[in-house]
């Protein structure tokens, strides 16, 4: 999924602020549902980020274009690891993020459907 950086999502020097590259992973595998005619949610089931570890390797400045690529790691019976880069126009690589997301229904954890799990499979 391609980003504009617009001056909003900058600080005072023009540089990305850091919470900027989750929402824009997060905004990434949003997309993907929405591109399989799909909701990242079920009724009162939905996926929420257990953990995750960032690893902010450059800046991304006002301007620039980036893309948000995803893949899946590990899929199991409630959970799902996912890896998510993000990348500028020069294909210089700004940010990794591992992400341990769990299916919930009713607050406790659920197996994810298999709608989800195919689609989650084609990764």
């Amino acid at each position: 999924m391609k980003i504009r950086v617009y001056y909003e999502d900058t600080d005072l020097g023009g540089v990305v602020y850091h919470t900027n590259y989750i929402k824009y992973c997060e905004r990434a595998r949003s997309e993907v549902f929405f591109q399989n005619n799909m909701s990242p949610h079920m009724d009162d089931s939905f996926f929420v980020v257990k953990k995750l570890e960032a690893d902010y390797k450059a800046p991304a400045k006002f301007g620039d274009t980036l893309e948000v690529f995803t893949n899946m790691k590990k899929l199991k019976n409630t959970s799902v690891i996912l890896t998510q880069s993000i990348s500028n126009q020069r294909d210089e690589k700004l940010f990794d993020i591992e992400i341990l997301m769990v299916f919930v229904k009713d607050g406790k954890p659920h197996k994810i459907p298999e709608i989800f799990r195919a689609m989650l499979e084609s990764f």
